[in-house]
């Protein structure tokens, strides 16, 4: 009985220790720096637009409605994240703002890079959808 005891206990121990390496090693992981270009709004015509940003770690796909060079919503259509979910608060700031230049998401910052560039690369190469 105790070495099936010594057995369970081993399991569970390196159990752990792979779950905190695991943890770690996506802790520790950056995405990339993301660069943003200057989006004029002014150049983008009226439609609904869809982009694509993808890192290793995270991805974003994102649908943004324009109307007389506005920004009038932003929908996230797909957001693949480790942690970053909250990320997606940012584009409620982004329409606000009507401009791509936010503070990101403290606590997921990759995230709302990913997010940002997928919003950037709708306004830059707009391909109409609706």
């Amino acid at each position: 009985m105790k070495k099936v005891i010594g057995i369970f206990m081993s399991l569970v121990l390196i159990f752990v220790i792979i779950s905190i390496l695991t943890f770690f090693y996506f802790k520790t992981r950056e995405v990339p720096k993301i660069e943003l270009d200057d989006v004029n709004l002014q150049e983008v015509g009226d439609g609904i637009y869809t982009g694509e940003y993808k890192t290793d770690l995270v991805k974003a796909v994102v649908k943004v409605k324009i109307f007389n060079h506005q920004i009038i919503e932003i929908t996230i259509m797909e957001h693949d994240n480790l942690l970053g979910k909250k990320a997606e608060n940012i584009v409620d700031e982004i329409v606000l703002k009507q401009s791509l230049d936010v503070d990101a998401i403290s606590g997921a910052t990759s995230s709302s890079y990913v997010i940002l560039k997928a919003v950037e690369q709708a306004l830059l190469n707009p391909t109409n959808i609706e």
